[in-house]
């Protein structure tokens, strides 16, 4: 499925109890399902009593986390859908900022719409010294990208000898457009919603923090006498 997709571009160290309590579906399995829980502590799974599945604080917190970061993530998917195709290239440019590239956003920020012809919607720097450019593409589509999108904007950056592209969307890409992007002597980055959406917040762009949380566990090392 796409979630799963989705799941695969930042896989989890494992998957567990608090990572698949994430989703609603997984709730509902466990509270119409998996049975009622006695009051001895067991869950009736199948006419069997089994030992219920107790988290930790740590994981309940972990999972907790998860839940608020996948809604997060979907409503930033949908203002950014909502929002105008200049606010979009713009959005763009500052995560990429963000991230590392183009120096300044200034700098960034002229380089968008520049371009404009031949399915290029800007150039940004790949560092501060400007020693290589990165074209863009910006899609913000409901539909799916297909492989002839993909066909354009390789054409394009053919046309300008470019070795790097990126291309985001807030849909998704076909099989096709994914295995035709890898099959390219050039490089062509594919960032589709789920994953821009996860970049902002990773990056912080168009949220903001609420508060922070240190988690504290014991230091044996502290207690350790000679």
């Amino acid at each position: 499925t796409e979630r799963g997709l989705g799941v695969l571009k930042s896989p989890p160290a494992r998957i567990d109890i608090p990572f698949l309590m994430q989703y609603s579906e997984m709730v509902e399995w466990r509270r119409r399902r998996g049975g009622d829980e006695d009051d001895d502590g067991t869950e009736t799974i199948g006419g069997n009593a089994v030992a219920a599945v107790e988290l930790t604080p740590d994981e309940q917190i972990m999972a907790g986390y998860r839940r608020l970061r996948e809604s997060l993530a979907a409503q930033l998917l949908g203002q950014v859908k909502r929002a105008s195709p200049e606010f979009f290239e713009g959005l763009v440019v500052e995560l990429l900022v963000a991230m590392g590239y183009g120096g300044s956003h200034e700098d960034a920020a002229r380089a968008v719409g520049r371009a404009g012809d031949g399915g290029i919607d800007g150039i940004i720097k790949e560092d501060r010294l400007g020693l290589e450019s990165i074209y863009l593409q910006a899609k913000r589509w409901e539909s799916t990208v297909g492989r002839p999108v993909i066909q354009q904007f390789a054409g394009a950056l053919q046309g300008r000898r470019a070795r790097k592209g990126v291309l985001i969307t807030t849909a998704n890409f076909s099989r096709d457009a994914v295995e035709f992007a890898g099959g390219l002597q050039t490089t062509i980055v594919l960032i589709d919603g789920p994953q821009l959406a996860q970049l902002m917040i990773d990056y912080g762009v168009g949220v903001s923090d609420v508060e922070t949380i240190r988690l504290k566990r014991l230091d044996e090392d502290y207690f350790t006498e000679e």
